[in-house]
């Protein structure tokens, strides 16, 4: 079509046809820049160039949120943009648990606290259906609201994995389990936090890449192939030690492999451990 009318252009005294369409064309959207603003000097700036720099050459569409907590700093990029969960949404399934258990003070189950380990520490995704089924749409999206995790929509029909979720909404997961709040009991953080250290060691990759020995590790990941935008590879993680107490999330999609996705992320959390081990 460009073409068309730059060659008819030429024939339009004045230019008025290149006026018109000028006008009639939206600007292509900028593309996303990092943002970064921190307590501490130097250190908003040296993220932002760090984090854009390890993404320059990635293809696919890569969300990022860090909040450390120590220096207030923050970072993002596409914070709204919505990605299918995969396997991360199990992190909500079980804060979802124990919100609701909490409701009536009790505790969970040996049934529960089983299939919840092999949620969380393998992805077990028989377990995730078993307690997803459990809860119902109604007592997750109960949970959703009181997180104030408002970006969030759970997938239907039993598919938990196209749960559509954000950065912004999983840092806010992962603040809650971080830091004492009114939704979440000191005991039901402390469990969660647990198992997401618990994690077996070939799904340990991610946001805990280029951590410091002396910080301590959370994580959960996800990912999942479709025909639409290849591989979703997530990873969601807290971290304390080293004098700092932050927390990470690295959404992705548009990945050719699932290892694409994930050198993705890790090149993304490298930095970040590494700028704030410095700061």
């Amino acid at each position: 079509m460009t073409q068309g009318i730059s060659r008819r252009a030429r024939w339009v005294a004045g230019g008025a046809l290149l006026a018109c369409v000028a006008a009639a064309t939206p600007a292509a959207a900028a593309t996303p820049t990092v943002s970064c603003t921190s307590a501490k000097a130097g250190l908003a700036e040296k993220l932002k160039k760090d984090i854009t720099s390890a993404l320059a050459n990635r293809k696919g569409t890569i969300a990022v949120g860090l909040y450390d907590r120590t220096t207030n700093t923050t970072c993002t990029l596409r914070s709204s943009t919505a990605y299918d969960s995969a396997s991360v949404v199990k992190v909500t399934v079980l804060a979802t648990l124990l919100w609701d258990a909490q409701k009536t003070g009790r505790s969970l189950t040996s049934r529960e606290k089983s299939l919840a380990t092999a949620m969380i520490t393998k992805s077990d995704n028989t377990a995730t259906s078993t307690l997803w089924k459990q809860l119902g749409l109604t007592k997750v999206k109960g949970f959703l609201a009181k997180a104030g995790m408002t970006q969030t929509k759970p997938g239907a029909d039993g598919y938990w994995g196209l749960t559509q979720i954000t950065v912004t909404d999983e840092q806010k997961l992962m603040k809650l389990l971080t830091a004492k709040n009114a939704v979440l009991t000191d005991d039901s953080r402390w469990y969660v936090r647990k198992l997401m250290g618990d994690v077996i060691s070939s799904q340990r990759w991610g946001t805990p890449y280029g951590a410091p020995s002396d910080v301590l590790v959370h994580v959960k990941n996800g990912w999942l192939q479709r025909s639409t935008h290849g591989w979703r590879v997530h990873s969601v993680g807290t971290f304390k030690g080293g004098g700092h107490d932050y927390v990470m999330t690295v959404l992705t999609h548009g990945n050719s492999t699932m290892n694409y996705g994930i050198t993705t992320i890790q090149g993304v959390a490298k930095v970040i451990h590494k700028d704030l081990a410095a700061s």
